[in-house]
């Protein structure tokens, strides 16, 4: 069973990696262009949003009230762990090649 366990730990990890740096990439080039003030308040923007979607909008089919509340708060916690990752990077201004 123990190995069970650590295949489910390095799947979720796994996963977790992989959306964060989609998403870094994705919201890097949506928001880079217009600046670090810009950019930040995008950020907060996303977080805000999506911690209030995960309070509002999320709801579990057969769980308890405590479980739903547990998921609430991890996801609240990854969201902001997330987000609060991605930093400014100045764009290249050189011209890519295609």
């Amino acid at each position: 069973m123990p190995d069970d366990t650590f295949e489910l730990q390095a799947s979720t990890t796994a996963w977790q990696i992989a959306m964060q740096e989609i998403l870094r990439m994705v919201v890097r080039d949506l928001y880079q262009f217009q600046g670090e003030v810009a950019f930040t308040a995008h950020i907060k923007r996303i977080e805000e949003g999506a911690v209030d979607s995960i309070y509002t909008d999320l709801r579990l089919r057969g769980t308890n009230e405590w479980t739903e509340t547990l998921v609430k708060e991890k996801a609240t916690n990854i969201v902001t762990t997330l987000l609060t990752s991605f930093t400014f990077e100045q764009p290249d201004p050189r011209p890519k090649a295609t």
